[in-house]
């Protein structure tokens, strides 16, 4: 059973459209970013500003392949992919975490080697406005990205909304440090702001990582894990059902799938049995408004040892035993 989605701007078909127009941009202002730091990085010689070049490298290559991904996350389920293709998103988050991650190694590299030897800066001003220029554009696209991905549940969008808000704050470092430089022309301080933006990087991309990770992994969420248990166990308390076990739900993008095992009375005849599971299905569908929720529930009676043959063994029941 599938439910609606309640999306604040519109349809599900409006939604994609919103997710479809957000990547495209992305992309688009990705190749403007890259080619306005290389620009400043020319003019300026700053090694804080090529080591912020070469993340919108990263950047580029992952904004690419998020929108790769947004394409056949959508594509419906097919007989090698009965669940839909929901779960490139957590791989998709999985790489784009790891790009940043090398992009921010990469950028502490740079910082330690211009401690030790020093650089070359001239043209500083020039370097500084068309990155600060640059920094206020991907603070609008980052919080753009990210507003639309929530909006729409797509975590592909707010893992790259994420990125785009990393590459900022990189710009924003390297703005704040080449500034100092050019002010007080001490230039160890371009570097030194060079690792401490490669401090905040590597956390954003092990906050990537961590999610992709337990989103591969099914990890079940707490919070709906709770809403699930209460509602089943008010449905028993109004004896809508006699009982409940093996419930089980996992995640995929926009799509939540829910199962479980309901007791009714033996007695009880199979289209009353089947109207107050449809009942509870609508119950458990209001506490997923935003999201696809498919559950499959399997009807059992009440005197369920006696109903199964000796040898029937069922696995364990992980949500009812924490």
């Amino acid at each position: 059973m599938a439910a609606t989605r309640s999306y604040t701007d519109g349809s599900p078909a409006e939604a994609e459209r919103a997710r479809r127009w957000a990547m495209m941009a992305s992309l688009l202002v990705s190749f403007l970013m890259l080619a306005g730091k290389v620009t400043a990085t020319y003019l300026t010689g700053s090694t804080a500003i090529l080591s912020d070049a070469a993340e919108s490298v990263i950047h580029l290559f992952a904004t690419g392949f998020a929108g790769f991904s947004l394409w056949y996350a959508a594509t419906p389920p097919d007989p090698e992919h009965p669940y839909g293709h929901g779960k490139i998103a957590y791989f998709a988050s999985a790489v784009e975490g790891t790009l940043i991650l090398l992009a921010a190694l990469g950028i502490a590299w740079t910082a330690v080697r211009d401690l030790m030897v020093g650089a070359s800066l001239h043209r500083l001003d020039v370097g500084l406005y068309l990155i600060a220029g640059l920094t206020l554009v991907n603070l609008a696209l980052g919080q753009y990205l990210i507003r639309t991905g929530r909006r729409t549940n797509s975590l592909v969008l707010v893992s790259n909304g994420r990125h785009v808000m990393t590459d900022m704050w990189t710009s924003l470092g390297v703005v704040v440090g080449v500034g100092l430089v050019w002010i007080t022309g001490i230039r160890w301080l371009d570097p030194t702001v060079g690792l401490l933006v490669a401090a905040n990087i590597l956390w954003t991309a092990s906050g990537l990582l961590r999610r992709s990770v337990y989103g591969l992994l099914d990890e079940a969420d707490p919070e709906a894990t709770s809403d699930l248990l209460d509602e089943l166990a008010t449905a028993v308390e109004e004896r809508l059902i006699a009982e409940f076990h093996q419930v089980r739900h996992r995640r995929s993008g926009d799509q939540v799938w829910i199962e479980y095992h309901l007791m009714f009375p033996g007695d009880m005849p199979i289209h009353e049995a089947h109207a107050r599971s449809h009942q509870v299905e609508d119950r458990v569908d209001a506490l997923f408004p935003d999201d696809d929720v498919y559950v499959t529930a399997h009807l059992e009676p009440r005197r369920h040892d006696e109903a199964h043959p000796d040898e029937h063994r069922e696995p364990t029941d992980p949500l009812r035993n924490v």
